[in-house]
């Protein structure tokens, strides 16, 4: 899985989120038709084949659908942002407002072998770490973040340091990296795993600790360099996390 912010964006991607946006914001309702294509495509101000392929990749998704001799319709109930955009998790898992985000442990710590293989850290290196407890909407959430070494994150963009030494306590990494990047295009991969709590996460989430879960693991990178790496408990009964495939 891999999210691409800002400029790294194919243009067909920019145009399918503009026209999705379109559509969220009411401009689009659901149930109405979408313009014929070469009006659309005019009133964007781009071309028919790049068009084209946004609204068939919009159709893939669920959030339109073609009716004949009717045209393309927005469907009643299109699909949300899910995690192939690079959000916090307390926006993605929430239906509302955002999770609230509880500290467990702000400390530093030396590489582990996570660590090591995901933000190539050196040996002796400090990395930030923090554990939070996500809640809200009825279901909770365990979130492990590791920040790259201060040199590192100095080196790619010097406010991702200062931000994350400043950052107020209720607030998760990534949510403060994301609000201090301005305009800096990350990136981000994950991997996705069945699990089980075990007995430390279960007493954490006040659940049995032979609980199904899902292990989201997350990397996000500046160019080639990684920033920030993650672990995310999601037990079973939390909230669904939304991806889109295209």
């Amino acid at each position: 899985m891999a999210a691409v912010s800002g400029q790294q964006r194919r243009p067909v991607v920019v145009l399918y989120e503009r026209i999705a946006d379109a559509i969220r914001d009411g401009v689009y309702p659901p149930g109405s038709t979408l313009p014929s294509e070469p009006r659309l495509a005019s009133e964007l101000g781009v071309s028919r084949p790049a068009l084209r392929e946004a609204l068939l990749l919009l159709q893939e998704d669920g959030l339109l659908s073609v009716r004949r001799g009717v045209g393309r319709t927005v469907n009643d109930r299109p699909l949300r942002r899910g995690y192939e955009h690079i959000q916090p998790l307390e926006h993605l898992l929430s239906t509302g407002a955002p999770l609230r985000v509880r500290p467990l442990l702000r400390t530093t710590e030396e590489p582990t072998d996570f660590t090591t293989q995901h933000l190539l850290a050196a040996a002796g290196a400090e990395l930030r770490f923090w554990e939070s407890l996500l809640t809200g909407d009825g279901s909770a959430a365990l979130s492990h973040e590791w920040a790259a070494a201060e040199e590192t994150l100095e080196a790619v963009h010097p406010s991702f340091a200062g931000s994350l030494r400043v950052a107020p306590p209720a607030a998760s990494m990534l949510s403060v990296l994301t609000a201090a990047s301005r305009g800096v295009p990350l990136t981000a991969h994950s991997g996705i795993s069945a699990t089980l709590l075990g007995r430390r996460r279960g007493e954490q989430l006040g659940r049995a600790a032979d609980t199904p879960a899902v292990l989201v693991t997350q990397v996000v990178r500046v160019g080639e360099t990684p920033v920030l790496a993650a672990k995310h408990m999601l037990p079973t009964g939390v909230a669904a996390l939304p991806v889109l495939s295209h």
